[in-house]
């Protein structure tokens, strides 16, 4: 084949312009780039294969290419991945590149050549594309583990409030302005994979998260309650979060703290599924508090252990806002069964229900008791007890 390849070395100048053209106007990619970068490092990389593509005509008999030729192309595609170039654009031009071979081919070959040259065109592309993937998707994955590598550090330094300027260059992630800090909670353990990808089609952006520690850092005001409650469509279970915001990037850390906090206390006390802020547990934030406060305002209802229906209908009456007629509804009991019920509550515990400073103090005492647990202020039952059966007495 030694003439066609000399017609098809004539005309590899215009081909490499041609191809050039056509990445540009068909891979989304290419027509990003630069008219210096196309007319450069683009033009000689096509050019190289053109010139792989010639020697395959020239030499007639034997293998399309040889494994020189394959190690230079690993080596183009490694390089290629390098750069951030993606896979899909990499084969977009390899077949267009094909398709403008072929078309000139048809055009110089005579007929008696043209299934010779259109076998060792599929040849080389049946050598090349699977080393080319193979080679971009290895240097690729290299890519994304120092990549992960990299991001993890870079949350972990923001989190813990240490120096984050220098991986956020490497890691290439704008770290200014707001943050949302979440802090995550699952039923189950979902894969990584899925929380991540889940979070990263919501914000459009690739989320800063250790899945470890289940925190994640969003840029600006994100919407919060929106992305859990796309978490928990994608992951197929209720998920809690807690959120809080930063101003500054010298403030997640603090945020992350917070985050961590009002989230614990939202699974302590039992709280539904969804979405919460430091401003949405404030008392019991504030409750929370460790000292014998805590254990003397949670042993205040005490008197009702060996009453659990008496129990239930004070926290049903508390968290339906003290109104008697939704209570009753819910408990499925009688108005005159309820008031029953709370009288006896108010008998057994000395604190009187109809009196709003009392009335509140039973609900920090029920909000103390879901934190301090049963087993935490069982030793103050006595004084308690005998306490509100003089008060009741």
């Amino acid at each position: 084949m030694s003439d066609l390849h000399a017609r098809m070395a004539a005309r590899v100048g215009d081909l490499t312009a041609v191809v050039v053209a056509r990445c540009a106007a068909e891979a989304p990619f290419y027509g990003a780039l630069p008219r210096a970068t196309l007319q450069g490092e683009v033009a000689r990389s096509i050019a190289a294969v053109h010139a792989l593509l010639l020697r395959a005509l020239r030499d007639g008999g034997g293998g399309p290419m040889g494994p020189g030729d394959l190690t230079r192309l690993i080596e183009w595609s490694a390089r290629r991945a390098e750069e951030r170039v993606p896979l899909e654009a990499v084969i977009a031009a390899y077949l267009i590149g094909a398709e403008v071979w072929w078309q000139t081919l048809t055009e110089v070959a005579d007929p008696g050549e043209l299934a010779g040259a259109g076998g060792k065109l599929l040849a080389c592309l049946h050598a090349a594309l699977p080393a080319v993937v193979l080679a971009h998707q290895n240097a690729q994955e290299d890519l994304h583990s120092e990549d992960k590598r990299v991001r993890r550090a870079l949350l972990g330094a923001l989190l813990e409030g240490r120096p984050y300027e220098e991986l956020a260059g490497v890691a290439r992630v704008a770290v200014v302005g707001e943050h949302e800090v979440v802090a995550f909670a699952f039923e189950s353990d979902p894969p990584s994979r899925l929380v991540q990808s889940s979070l990263d089609a919501f914000t459009g952006i690739p989320v800063l998260m250790d899945h470890v520690a289940r925190i994640a850092l969003l840029p600006g005001r994100s919407d919060v309650p929106g992305l859990v409650a796309r978490l928990e469509k994608d992951v197929g279970e209720p998920v809690r979060a807690a959120a809080a915001r930063s101003s500054v990037p010298a403030a997640i850390s603090s945020a992350a703290q917070e985050a961590g906090r009002v989230l614990d206390l939202v699974r302590r006390l039992g709280r539904p599924p969804g979405c919460y802020r430091l401003d949405d547990v404030l008392l019991e934030h504030q409750l929370a508090r460790p000292g014998d406060g805590l254990v003397r305002l949670a042993a205040k209802l005490d008197p009702l252990e060996e009453h659990p229906y008496l129990l239930e209908t004070l926290r049903v009456f508390v968290e339906r806002g003290l109104n008697r007629r939704r209570t009753a509804s819910e408990l499925c009991v009688h108005r005159n069964t309820l008031d029953y019920r709370l009288q006896r509550v108010s008998a057994l515990t000395g604190l009187d229900l109809a009196v709003p400073a009392q009335a509140r103090l039973i609900q920090a005492a029920l909000v103390a008791r879901d934190l301090a647990g049963p087993a935490d202020h069982r030793g103050v039952t006595g004084w308690q007890g005998s306490a509100g059966a003089a008060e009741s007495g």
